[in-house]
């Protein structure tokens, strides 16, 4: 195999191996971040406290929270036919979900590192009877380990943004022989299957947006109607997912529409939780009164804003305003799903950095299912109708709504995809069953 690689990832495969006594100090550093969980950093490097489960087991593999999620409804669909899930993913937030979200049975792993050393030892404890990648976090020698070992691999969910695709295409012939790997590219549009295509897979489908099929987070409804008791009465927006830099605008624009809201409480819910404490320094230096959700504070008559910097409650808030502006989309971050938020009864309002989401912005901008504010200004005037105009709010959540069930179904065309894989795993467990 390594002889008929490209050379960029002949010497990939050779540093990657060559790193591995940096390992330490890499997992000792990412530890002090608080990005690795110090009980199972030995999942980093191939190690597994948990024992393979027997018969079939379907391994899928995301980035982080995003692509977790999306795959969602097919482990459930997955597990109705008894099959076993392997699913791994790069970060402490993702398996903080996986644990609060996932039923019990679901092995979460975290991804090992990319050295053919960690990797062997991961595939070799796990045996993985099918590997499905979600969008396009596609890690050299994990790829390609698995290929030599004939496990089949589908590429699910498959995105490839228009920042991505022109970086890729000047170093086409390494990510065709990784994409060459893949048995099928399950896309999420025809532009992503374009874009596949011309980076070197071979077998491309169309099936849709599986995030579009997510079903709404989950809530306490001790909290929510707690939050509602105590916000009762006041105008309330959520920025959701923020970003570095968008903090400051939303502040600005929460100043601006106070004057004409009185009483309105923003809340801004940072991408990364841990972030809390930086964007409520901001509020205060701003000379608002900010609340802080890791602290236990609940929003009182003279808080501003209130940071919700914990993990995993986006369906509370959500559920709590009629408004949502989408963070990620007024820096060059690329936006955050909207579809969740819609599903919960939300009107939107989006920044214009949308790419990762190009064709669900598009079609929602078009329907008028969601508003585009380019900056400041034009945030407190979409915010600001929105807050003025229940009316606009409500013709703006029912042309949101149509766009997400026209756009919706990609769980039901990647199901259908899978069903040859899925008949050959049905068609081993009868045999071990026999």
């Amino acid at each position: 195999m390594a002889s008929s690689l490209p050379m960029t990832l002949r010497v990939y495969r050779k540093l990657s191996s060559a790193m591995v006594p940096l390992a330490p100090a890499l997992i000792k550093r990412r530890l002090k971040l608080g990005k690795e969980d110090p009980e199972r950093v030995g999942e980093r490097r191939g190690v597994s406290a948990d024992t393979r489960p027997q018969g079939p087991l379907v391994w899928i593999h995301g980035a982080s929270v995003g692509e977790v999620l999306a795959a969602a409804g097919l482990i459930e669909r997955l597990r109705a036919l008894n099959l076993r899930i392997l699913l791994t993913s790069g970060t402490v937030t993702s398996a903080a979900i996986v644990a609060k979200r996932f039923p019990p049975d679901v092995i979460h792993q975290y991804v090992p590192y990319d050295s053919p050393r960690y990797v062997t030892r991961f595939l070799d404890h796990w045996h993985p009877s099918l590997a499905l990648f979600i969008e396009s976090d596609l890690w050299p020698n994990l790829i390609l380990s698995s290929a030599a070992r004939r496990l089949p691999m589908v590429l699910i969910n498959g995105r490839m943004s228009q920042r991505s695709f022109p970086r890729w295409r000047r170093v086409s012939n390494t990510i065709g022989a990784l994409l060459g790997r893949f048995d099928i590219c399950l896309a999420q549009s025809n532009t992503d299957a374009e874009r596949f295509a011309a980076l070197g897979s071979h077998n491309v489908v169309v099936t849709g947006n599986l995030k579009l099929d997510v079903a709404a987070p989950p809530a306490d409804p001790a909290k929510l109607e707690r939050l509602m008791s105590v916000t009762r009465g006041r105008a309330i927006v959520v920025a959701a997912s923020t970003h570095p830099g968008e903090e400051e605008i939303l502040i600005e624009a929460h100043k601006s529409l106070a004057g004409f809201f009185p009483g309105l409480l923003t809340v801004i819910v940072p991408r990364h939780a841990a972030r809390g404490e930086a964007v409520a320094r901001l509020v205060t230096e701003a000379g608002l009164r900010p609340g802080l959700r890791s602290h236990e504070d609940l929003p009182v008559a003279t808080t501003d804003i209130y940071v919700a910097d914990t993990m995993g409650e986006l369906g509370l808030f959500y559920r709590l305003a009629p408004i949502v502006f989408m963070g990620g989309s007024l820096v060059a971050h690329g936006g955050q799903n909207p579809i969740e938020a819609i599903k919960l009864g939300a009107a939107i309002v989006h920044g214009p950095h949308v790419f990762n989401f190009t064709d669900v912005y598009e079609a929602l901008d078009r329907a008028g299912g969601a508003r585009r504010a380019d900056d400041r200004e034009a945030l407190v005037k979409q915010l600001g109708q929105f807050l003025a105009d229940s009316a606009a709010r409500d013709t703006s959540l029912a042309a949101s709504e149509r766009v997400v069930e026209q756009l919706g179904g990609a769980l039901e065309r990647t199901v259908t995809a899978l069903e040859p894989y899925l008949l050959q795993l049905r068609l081993e467990m009868g045999a071990a069953n026999a």
